[in-house]
C-alpha cells in the first residue's frame, strides 16, 4: 500500500443514498470516490416508493424526468379488513406540488442514479469494501479490500458511510444505534397478479381477530410492468423455523453478528416459493388472483433504530447507516436521500473554501431530528395503520410526501419575516407555476428556473426593476428577479421573470418587496425585506462560515 490515492470525499455504499451523495457532490464540482462491497447491483425490489420531495431534489439535478419515465404512479391505497373494504386513501396533493407519489424498484433507481453519476466522471467501484478507517485533524485514511483480494489505502478529506443497516462506518465510529426489532418475520416477493384492481393503487389487506389484533397481512405495491407488485406478508411457520445461513453469498443483508435484524435474508432454505405467496393471496386478496412470474423472494426482518449522532469529526453516516424503521409510507430511502443532499452541498462549500468546517455540524443538527420523527411515526403507522393518524388528511399526505420537512430550529435558519403562516426560513421553498419571461412563449415553473443550478439562489420579489437592480448579492449568489403581476411591462435586468399568474405571490406571500434565499437543497435559508438584503445575506454567510 505504498501508493495512497487521494480524493476529497470517499463514499462507502452505492445504494440510492450513496449515489445521491455522489451525484450532488460531483454536480458541485467535488472530487469523490464511491465504493461498494457487492460485485453488481442486487436485482431486488426493496425500497420502491419515491416521494414527491425526492423528485424535487432530483429535478434540481436534472434527473427527475428520467425517474418519472421509468416509474409508475402511486394514486392511493385500498385497505381491506376481513375481506371487506375498510378505507380508500387517495394520495391527493395541492395542485402547486409539481410531482405526485411514484413507485420504482430499488434496482432501477440505483441503475439510473449510477448512470447519472458515471456521466459526471465517477463510476461506482464495485467489489471494493471499506475494511477500516482512521481520522485525524486533516483527513481520513481508509483501507479498502479490492476484487483481487488485495488492499488499497485511500486518503480523503471526508468519509460518508452510506453502507446500510450493518454499517462498517457506524461501527468504526462507535456510534450508539439504539432501538429494537419487531418480533414478526415477513416474506417479500416481486410477482405478477392477474386481478382487476384499479391501476396505481397499493393494497393492504388484513385479517383481524375478535380482539382487534392483526394475525394475517398482505401488502402490495404496484411496480412497472403489467400487473406487477412487490408483495409482503407474514412468514409461514415452515419458513420461520429455518435459520438463515449468515455465510450465504446470496444473502443481501447478512447479520454479521452485530445484532441488527433488518432487511432481507436469503438462502438457508428460507427463500419463499411461489406457492407460499399464492397461499396468502388466496386467503387475503380482495379479488381472486393468480400470482406468477416471480422475479425474487426473501424473508426479511424489521427493526427501528437511530444513531446518537450523525457525525464524528470528518466522518458522517446517512440513510440506513443512521436510521432504520418500518417501510410504512416509503420513508426510509427517501429520508436517506435527503440526508445525502443536505450533507453534500455543505461539504462542497467547505471543500471549496467558501464556508468554515463548523458548517458541517449543521448536518446532525438538521437531519437527526428528522430521523427521530420518521422512526417514531413509521413505528406508529406500522402498529396502528396510517389511517389512524390523528392529523387531518392533507397534513398526513404532505408529511408522507416529505414536503413538511423543515429546519426552523436549525443553526442556519435566519429570523422570520412577513406573515407567520407564510414560508419561513428553514421551510421548503414551494414550487409555483405561471412565471413568464420576455422571450419564452410559455409559462414556467420555479423548478424549471432552478434546475441545474448548484449554489444558493436569491429570489427578489419586486414591483419594479429599479428595486431589484439595486441589490448587490455578491459573486457567490445567483440572483433571479420575480416581478409582481401588476408591475409595468419591461425587460428584467438579468435573469428575471414575471409572476404572471400570481402564483408566486400566493404561495410565498411576500410582504412588499421581499428577498428569499433558496439553499442548494431547496430549503429557504433566509427571508427579508429588500432594503435589508445586505444585512440578511451578511448574517447568513456568517452562519455558514462560523
Amino acid at each position: 500500500m505504498a501508493n495512497t490515492r487521494t480524493t476529497d470525499v470517499l463514499i462507502a455504499g452505492a445504494g440510492p443514498v450513496g449515489l445521491s451523495a455522489a451525484a450532488e457532490l460531483r454536480r458541485q464540482g467535488v472530487r469523490c470516490r464511491i465504493v461498494d462491497r457487492l460485485p453488481a447491483r442486487l436485482p431486488y425490489a426493496k425500497a420502491v416508493g419515491i416521494q414527491p420531495r425526492t423528485l424535487e431534489l432530483w429535478d434540481r439535478m436534472g434527473l427527475a424526468r428520467t425517474m418519472v419515465e421509468a416509474a409508475v404512479p402511486m394514486r392511493g391505497q385500498l385497505i381491506y379488513v376481513n375481506g371487506a373494504e375498510a378505507a380508500r386513501i387517495e394520495f391527493a396533493l395541492p395542485p402547486e406540488v409539481p410531482y405526485g407519489f411514484a413507485a420504482l424498484p430499488q434496482y432501477e433507481t440505483e441503475r439510473l442514479l449510477e448512470e447519472y453519476v458515471a456521466g459526471l466522471g465517477t463510476p461506482v467501484e464495485r467489489d471494493t469494501e471499506l475494511l477500516s478507517f482512521t481520522q485525524d485533524e486533516d483527513g481520513v485514511t481508509a483501507r479498502l479490500g479490492t476484487a483481487s483480494g488485495g488492499a488499497e489505502e485511500v486518503r480523503a478529506r471526508y468519509l460518508i458511510g452510506c453502507d446500510g443497516a450493518h454499517s462498517t462506518v457506524r461501527k468504526g465510529l462507535g456510534l450508539d444505534f439504539e432501538g429494537d426489532a419487531f418480533p414478526e418475520e415477513y416474506m417479500l416477493a416481486d410477482v405478477q397478479a392477474d386481478w382487476d384492481l384499479p391501476h396505481g393503487y397499493g393494497v393492504r389487506s388484513m385479517h383481524r381477530t375478535e380482539d382487534g389484533a392483526t394475525d394475517d397481512l398482505l401488502v402490495c405495491i404496484p411496480l412497472p410492468g403489467g400487473g406487477r407488485y412487490r408483495m409482503s406478508m407474514l412468514v409461514p411457520p415452515e419458513l420461520s423455523a429455518q435459520p438463515a445461513d449468515p455465510a450465504d453469498p446470496a444473502d443481501p443483508e447478512p447479520a454479521r453478528g452485530d445484532g441488527v435484524a433488518h432487511g432481507p435474508t436469503g438462502g438457508g432454505g428460507r427463500v419463499p416459493a411461489l406457492s407460499h405467496i399464492q397461499a396468502v393471496v388466496d386467503r387475503l386478496a380482495p379479488r381472486p388472483a393468480t400470482v406468477s412470474a416471480m422475479r425474487w423472494s426473501s424473508v426479511f426482518r424489521i427493526s427501528h433504530r437511530i444513531v446518537d449522532r450523525y457525525a464524528e469529526g470528518r466522518v458522517f453516516v446517512a440513510g440506513d447507516a443512521a436510521h432504520i424503521h418500518p417501510p410504512t409510507g416509503a420513508q426510509g430511502m427517501n429520508t436517506g436521500i435527503q440526508d445525502a443532499c443536505n450533507l453534500a452541498w455543505k461539504l462542497a462549500l467547505v471543500v471549496r473554501g467558501e464556508a468554515g468546517p463548523a458548517l458541517l455540524a449543521s448536518y446532525d443538527a438538521e437531519r437527526r431530528p428528522v430521523g427521530e420523527e420518521v422512526v417514531g411515526r413509521t413505528v406508529r403507522h406500522a402498529t396502528h395503520g396510517i389511517e389512524a393518524d390523528p392529523d387531518d388528511p392533507l397534513t398526513v399526505m404532505l408529511r408522507e410526501a416529505q414536503l413538511l420537512v423543515g429546519y426552523r430550529d436549525g443553526p442556519l435558519t435566519g429570523p422570520p419575516y412577513g406573515p407567520a403562516d407564510a414560508p419561513q426560513p428553514g421551510d421548503r421553498a414551494p414550487d409555483c407555476s405561471g412565471l413568464t419571461a420576455p422571450i419564452a412563449a410559455y409559462p414556467l415553473r420555479l423548478l424549471d428556473i432552478l434546475r441545474g443550478r448548484t449554489g444558493h439562489v436569491l429570489l427578489l420579489y419586486a414591483a419594479d426593476l429599479a428595486e431589484a437592480a439595486a441589490i448587490d448579492a455578491g459573486p457567490q449568489t445567483q440572483v433571479i428577479t420575480v416581478l409582481a403581476r401588476e408591475a409595468a411591462p419591461a425587460a428584467p435586468v438579468g435573469p428575471g421573470y414575471r409572476d404572471a399568474a400570481g402564483e408566486f405571490a400566493r404561495l410565498y406571500r411576500p410582504d412588499g418587496p421581499t428577498g428569499f434565499l433558496v439553499r442548494p437543497d431547496g430549503q429557504l435559508g433566509a427571508r427579508f425585506p429588500l432594503d435589508g438584503t445586505a444585512a440578511a445575506l451578511s448574517a447568513y454567510r456568517a452562519a455558514l462560515s462560523a
